[in-house]
C-alpha cells in the first residue's frame, strides 16, 4: 500500500451536517430580526470556519456591515454546543469505506475547521468513540486550514512521510491544506462544493463514491 495515513475533512465529506449548522446558524438570525438563509446556501458559507460562516451567513441575510456579528457569534458558539449533532450522519459508503481503511492496516484521522469539542461530538455522535485513530478539530495548536499545520501534527503522530498520506475532503480549502502539506489530495462530490471547485483547486483525484478511494490506496 502507497498510503499509511489518510486524513479525512469531517463536514461534507465524513459528515451529511449542513442542516446542523443552518439550522444553529438560522435560529440566531431569527432570534435577531434577520430572515433564515436557505440550508444548500450554508454549503457555501461552511469550511473556514464559524467565525467566517456566521459573517458569510449575515451578509446574505442583509446584514452587509455585520452590525449584530458581535451579538450573533457568541450565541451561536452558545447554541452550537448541543446544535451541532442536530440531525448529522455519514454520507452512504463512508462507514463502510472506513471499515475496510482499518481492516487493512491503515490509520485515519479527522481534521477539521469545526471547534475541536464540537468536532469530536460530531464524530463520535456518527461513528462512536475511538472508531477514529485521532480526532483533530481547531484549537490554538495551529492554525485552521488551508494551514497545513494540522496536517503536520497528525503526520508527525502518526510517524509518517508526507507522501505516505492521503488528504480527503470537499472544498477548495481542503485541497489547499493538502497541497500545502505535500500530501496527495482526493476531492469528494458528495459534499458541499462542485466538481469543478475541487478541479480548479487541482485536487490530484476526484471521487464520485466513497468505495472509489479504496482503489487509490
Amino acid at each position: 500500500m502507497k498510503y499509511k495515513l489518510c486524513i479525512f475533512d469531517l463536514d461534507g465529506t465524513t459528515a451529511d451536517s449542513v442542516g446542523a449548522i443552518a439550522h444553529t446558524a438560522n435560529q440566531c438570525l431569527t432570534l435577531y430580526g434577520l430572515k433564515p438563509n436557505p440550508v444548500e446556501d450554508y454549503k457555501l458559507f461552511a469550511g473556514e470556519g464559524q467565525f467566517e460562516l456566521i459573517k458569510r451567513a449575515l451578509k446574505a441575510a442583509g446584514d452587509k456591515e455585520l452590525k449584530l456579528y458581535d451579538q450573533v457569534m457568541p450565541k451561536y458558539i452558545e447554541l452550537f454546543k448541543t446544535g451541532c449533532i442536530y440531525n448529522v450522519t455519514s454520507y452512504p459508503g463512508v462507514i463502510e469505506m472506513l471499515e475496510k481503511m482499518k481492516q487493512i492496516g491503515i490509520k485515519i484521522a479527522i481534521l477539521s475547521n469545526k471547534q475541536n469539542d464540537n468536532t469530536v461530538k460530531v464524530v463520535e455522535t456518527i461513528f462512536g468513540k475511538g472508531f477514529f485513530d485521532v480526532i483533530l478539530g481547531q484549537k490554538d495548536t495551529h492554525n485552521r486550514k488551508p494551514s497545513p499545520e494540522g496536517a503536520n501534527i497528525l503526520m508527525e503522530e502518526f510517524k509518517v512521510k508526507s507522501e505516505e498520506c492521503l488528504y480527503i475532503g470537499d472544498t477548495a480549502t481542503d485541497m489547499e491544506t493538502g497541497i500545502n502539506a505535500g500530501i496527495d489530495t482526493v476531492g469528494v462530490t458528495w459534499g458541499f462544493r462542485t466538481r469543478k471547485e475541487l478541479a480548479f483547486a487541482k485536487a490530484k483525484y476526484i471521487v464520485d463514491e466513497p468505495k472509489e478511494i479504496l482503489g487509490l490506496l
